[in-house]
C-alpha cells in the first residue's frame, strides 16, 4: 500500500525527568486511514510519548509535525484544537448526564438564550449513527449504558470537534469480548473513513486483530516499527522484553536461569485451590492450586491478568464465577478482612499508593494488618507493638535507626521490607506477592528473593508475581503463564525457564 506523507511525524523527541530518561531520540510516523499500535512493557515510554503529542509534557528535544507543519501543543485543549484528541482508559465523562449532554457538554445548541434540547438530542443521535453506525436512546443517562457505549460516546464527542488524529489509550482494558468487538467495528469504520488512529494496548492478540502497523518501545527507545502482519509474535515479544527469542524458542545468547531451591514438598491437600475463578472483563476463569512449601509464579506481560487474579484471591475484587477452597474447604472471600481471616496476606504492586503509609512510623506500619486481624476491641499494647517491630527489623535487616522512624525516610528496598513485615506479622499460611522487588536496588532484591525461598522452606505457600522473568524462574516451583487475561500455559520443574515463558507468550491462542 502506497503511503502519502504522514499526518503526524515525530522526529528525534527526547524527554527527561529527574534521574530518568523517559524518551530518547524517538521517531514516530502516523498516516491517515491506519490504526497504528504502540506496544511496550511498563515504563517503556508509551504514556510519555502520548503526553508529549497532546501537550501534557513539553519535549526537551525534537520536533512534532502535523500535516507537515511543526506544532508544539501547550496543553491537551490546545492539541484538541489542532486536531489531536485522546480517549483514555477511564472514560472522563459525566455518568449522571445523558448521552446527548455528554456529547455536547460545554457547547450545547441554544435557542432564545436556553438550551435547545430537541436539537441537541437529534444531533447527538445523528452523530452516533453517521460516525459510528450506532443507534441508541441519547436521552438516557450515560451510566445506564455499558462501558463500550460510554467509550463510543467519548469517541464521537472528540470526532465532532474535527479531530484529524484519534488516540485510544487502553480502550479495551475494562471491556468483555462482545464489547471489544463492538469497539473494533467502530475503529475499522473510522479507519476506513480516513481517520488516523493511535491504539495503545497491552493485549497482544488485540493488537494483531485491529492494527495495521506497530511501533515497539523499550526503555524510552524505539526498538522497531513495521507492518503488523509482517511481524511474527516471537519477534514482537523479543523486542518488548529485550530477549532474543528465535522462532524455535531458543535464546540468541546465554543460558536460561536455573531454578534455585529444593523441590516442592509433597502435600495431600492444597493450601489454596481456585476452581474456575474469574470475572467478566477482568480475567478469564481458570483453575490452579498452591500447596504449602511451594512458590507458584505468575508470569506474563503487563496487562496479562496476573494482578487481577490475586486481587480476586484477596477479596479486593469479587469474582462472578468459580470458588476458592482453603485447605479443601470452600470459603467466601468477599473482602480483604475475609482473606486475612482465611490466612492470606497480600503485598500489592504499588507500595506507595496501596502499601505503606509513609507518614506513619515503622512500628505503626508493621502492626497495621495484625491489628486489623485482631479487631478494634483487642488493641495491641504499645510495648507489644515495639517487640513485634524490633523482631521484624532484625529478621528482615531493615536499615533504620529506630522503630519510630517515619517510613517515608527509608529507601525503597527498606520500605518494601516494612510492607513484607506487616504481613508476616499476621502469620499467614498463604502469601501473595505482586512485584515485591520493583523499584529497589539489586542488594535488596537478592535479600527479598532469599526471604521468599526461606519462607517456602518453612512451609508457607507463596504466589509470586514479577515482570522480571529471571526472578520468576529463579524461585518458582511451578509457573502459570498468562496472556491477554487468560491462562495459556503451566510450567513445572525443569520447564520453568525464561525460554519457555517467552515461547508460551509468543505462541498462538
Amino acid at each position: 500500500m502506497t503511503k502519502k506523507a504522514p499526518i503526524v511525524e515525530i522526529k528525534g523527541v527526547s524527554k527527561h525527568f529527574p534521574g530518568v530518561t523517559a524518551l530518547s531520540d524517538v521517531d514516530f510516523r502516523l498516516y491517515e486511514g491506519e490504526v497504528h499500535a504502540i506496544m511496550g512493557q511498563n515504563g517503556a515510554g508509551k504514556s510519555t510519548l502520548i503526553k508529549v503529542m497532546t501537550g501534557v509534557y513539553q519535549q526537551d528535544k525534537g520536533s512534532i509535525f502535523l500535516n507537515g507543519r511543526e506544532i508544539r501543543p501547550s496543553s491537551p485543549l490546545n492539541a484538541q484544537r489542532l486536531g489531536i484528541s485522546t480517549v483514555y482508559q477511564e472514560v472522563n465523562l459525566c455518568p449522571n448526564l445523558t448521552v446527548a449532554e455528554n456529547i455536547f457538554i460545554g457547547r450545547q445548541p441554544m435557542k432564545h438564550g436556553r438550551i435547545n434540547w430537541a436539537k441537541m438530542n437529534r444531533d447527538a443521535r445523528a452523530l452516533l449513527k453517521e460516525k459510528l453506525n450506532i443507534d441508541i436512546d441519547v436521552t438516557q443517562l450515560l451510566s445506564s449504558y455499558s462501558l463500550a457505549i460510554q467509550q463510543m460516546t467519548a469517541i464521537v464527542r472528540v470526532l465532532d470537534l474535527s479531530s484529524k488524529v484519534l488516540i485510544l489509550d487502553e480502550p479495551t482494558s475494562s471491556l468483555n469480548r462482545n464489547e471489544v468487538e463492538l469497539l473494533f467495528n467502530v475503529i475499522r469504520r473510522l479507519r476506513d473513513d480516513g481517520l488516523a488512529i493511535v491504539f495503545i494496548t497491552h493485549f497482544v492478540e488485540q493488537m494483531y486483530e485491529i492494527s495495521d502497523r506497530v511501533t515497539v518501545l523499550r526503555n524510552g527507545v524505539v526498538v522497531g516499527e513495521c507492518e503488523t502482519e509482517a511481524l511474527p509474535r516471537y519477534e514482537l515479544i523479543s523486542m518488548m522484553v529485550g530477549k532474543e527469542l528465535s522462532e524455535h524458542g531458543y535464546f540468541g545468547e546465554g543460558e536460561p536461569v536455573k531454578k534455585k531451591g529444593a523441590p516442592v514438598a509433597e502435600a495431600t491437600t492444597a493450601a489454596l485451590t481456585a476452581k474456575d475463578l474469574g470475572k467478566a472483563g477482568t480475567i478469564v476463569p481458570f483453575e490452579f492450586d498452591i500447596r504449602s512449601g511451594e512458590v507458584l509464579g505468575f508470569a506474563g506481560l503487563l496487562g496479562s491478568g496476573r494482578t487481577e487474579m490475586v486481587k480476586l484471591l484477596f477479596g479486593i475484587d469479587r469474582p462472578d464465577q468459580g470458588e476458592i477452597l482453603i485447605n479443601g474447604k470452600t470459603r467466601q472471600i468477599n473482602s480483604p478482612s475475609d482473606a486475612i481471616s482465611c490466612g492470606l496476606a497480600f503485598c500489592p504492586e504499588n507500595r506507595k499508593e496501596e502499601g505503606v503509609i509513609e507518614e506513619l512510623s515503622i512500628r505503626e506500619n508493621i502492626v497495621l494488618a495484625l491489628q486489623g486481624k485482631m479487631g478494634i476491641f483487642e488493641t495491641i499494647p504499645e510495648k507489644k507493638q515495639q517487640e513485634i517491630a524490633e523482631k521484624f527489623i532484625d529478621l528482615l535487616d531493615i536499615k533504620a535507626h529506630s522503630t519510630e522512624q517515619e517510613v517515608r525516610t527509608l529507601s525503597g528496598g527498606n520500605q518494601q521490607k516494612v510492607l513484607l513485615a506487616r504481613w508476616l506479622a499476621t502469620e499467614p499460611a498463604i502469601l501473595l506477592l505482586d512485584e515485591p522487588t520493583r523499584g529497589i536496588d539489586v542488594g535488596a532484591k537478592v535479600e527479598i528473593i532469599d526471604l521468599i525461598l526461606q519462607l517456602r522452606e518453612e512451609g508457607m505457600a507463596v504466589v509470586f508475581i514479577s515482570s522480571e522473568f529471571e526472578e520468576v524462574t529463579g524461585c518458582s516451583d511451578r509457573i502459570i503463564v498468562l496472556r491477554d487475561r487468560r491462562k495459556i500455559a503451566e510450567l513445572i520443574g525443569d520447564e520453568t525457564t525464561e525460554e519457555n515463558i517467552l515461547q508460551s507468550i509468543a505462541g498462538g491462542s
